[in-house]
């Protein structure tokens, strides 16, 4: 049993993750409040403004002049108007002629500290040591010409300033700090996830595979604990189910025996049909109780070469006179059942020398799948046999003639050896005639 007491609760995990990267982020923020250094505003002398006000050029560059026909509006502020006075005696104005504005933004048209902010007086000691003779950062200073037009002055814009490339790098910075910690918090967040889906892939290549580890935390151990019960329960049902058909299998032969020594009492040309009908049922019988020790006994994986043991299947087929090719290619290795392969291949090159004359093994590696195609030119099947043609006693030869249709429980097996592998088997017709038998198994 797992110890609780010593185990945080996921949603907990989760929580206190989550709150460290909020800390994290905002200790980011105050350090860059107390390192960053504030942005230089900028600062232009009174004179240069008038200079340029009066020529209309800045030999500096550093003031943008423009001539406006609507009057420009004139801030309240009182440093802003004692400006405007100032310019218009330094140019020998009629008062009302200037226009001062310092254009602080207000955000979303929000007043309040913003617009107190930029009314209020300068502090102290820029006062003492600049006074009026210095105007800082954004402003617009006009003056009225004739014909009722303004010559207008404002700094240039200097895009994207200094601080700003600190502060987009300080922004970065914390990016690439904050990133491991986020990708260690997606990995936590996701690693059940991707357990309880590589443990239910492991179940449906293999049903008998290791349970889940009863660890972590509570909910992903209790999640666990329903997960391997369920997997006993799926166990003990196809196990319940193939004990079924074995014991009815064998308990079918006691009445045959009775059947055959009570034939010896009647005619000889009946008897000789009904003991042709007797062997059959006990080939069936025996075929079937093979099919299902075969589906239920756990099989040895092992590192195998498939194209070997296709190639030992080859040979024994083309041995016995069968029209039977290999395609040549690397060796292909893949973890396995060498047995249970060595079963499905021969139950799929068996029926393609029996309907389709002969057979082509191709054994090659398509992407992330190991395939195996078992190919013929016989007269293939229809459509409506294609869809039962794994159904266990399914022939598509409806003559029941053991020399010409078997059992029926060839492709059965190919298809639980296929799927105990974590693969597929399909059938399909070739456009130029004959059928293909393809199966796939994961790499």
């Amino acid at each position: 049993m797992i110890s609780r007491a010593r185990e945080w609760p996921l949603f907990l995990r989760i929580f206190a993750l989550m709150l460290l990267m909020v800390l994290l982020v905002q200790t980011l923020n105050f350090a860059l409040v107390l390192l960053m250094p504030l942005p230089t505003p900028r600062v232009q002398p009174l004179a240069r403004v008038a200079a340029a006000l009066r020529s209309g050029t800045d030999p500096s560059g550093m003031l943008k002049i423009s001539v406006r026909t609507d009057e420009p509006h004139q801030s309240q502020a009182a440093r802003d108007r004692r400006l405007a006075d100032r310019m218009a005696t330094a140019l020998s104005l009629p008062a009302g002629s200037i226009r001062v504005e310092s254009q602080v933004p207000t955000p979303f048209g929000i007043a309040g500290p913003f617009e107190r902010a930029r009314t209020r007086e300068l502090p102290p000691f820029l006062r003492e040591s600049a006074g009026d003779d210095l105007i800082f950062g954004a402003f617009t200073v006009s003056a009225k010409l004739d014909h009722g037009r303004w010559r207008s002055v404002e700094p240039v814009a200097s895009g994207f300033e200094p601080w700003r490339w600190r502060a987009l790098l300080w922004l970065i910075v914390a990016i690439v700090v904050a990133a491991p910690f986020a990708w260690f918090l997606a990995r936590r967040l996701v690693r059940p996830i991707r357990l309880f889906a590589s443990a239910a892939e492991r179940l449906g290549r293999d049903p008998r595979a290791t349970p889940l580890p009863l660890a972590g935390p509570p909910e992903l151990a209790e999640a666990a604990v329903a997960f391997n019960e369920m997997q006993a329960r799926l166990n003990n049902y196809v196990e319940g189910r193939t004990t079924m058909i074995g014991a009815i299998a064998h308990d079918l032969r006691t009445p045959l025996m009775r059947l055959t020594m009570r034939l010896e009492h009647i005619a000889p040309e009946i008897r000789a049909a009904a003991e042709a009908d007797i062997e059959e049922m006990d080939q069936r019988i025996t075929a079937a109780m093979a099919f299902v020790r075969d589906t239920t006994q756990p099989a040895r994986r092992q590192a195998l070469d498939l194209r070997s043991l296709a190639e030992s299947v080859t040979d024994d087929f083309a041995d016995r006179g069968a029209p039977v090719t290999l395609e040549p290619g690397e060796a292909i290795v893949m973890e396995g059942d060498a047995p249970g392969l060595k079963a499905l291949l021969a139950n799929l090159i068996g029926n393609a020398v029996n309907y389709g004359g002969g057979a082509r093994v191709r054994c090659d590696i398509e992407g992330a799948a190991t395939i195996m195609e078992v190919i013929d030119s016989g007269p293939g099947m229809e459509a409506d046999d294609l869809a039962r043609a794994f159904e266990p006693f399914f022939r598509a030869e409806r003559s029941r003639d053991r020399k010409t249709g078997g059992i029926g429980l060839g492709l059965a097996s190919v298809r639980a050896v296929a799927r105990a592998h974590g693969g597929e088997a399909t059938l399909a017709k070739r456009p130029e005639g004959g059928m293909i038998a393809r199966v796939t198994f994961p790499r």
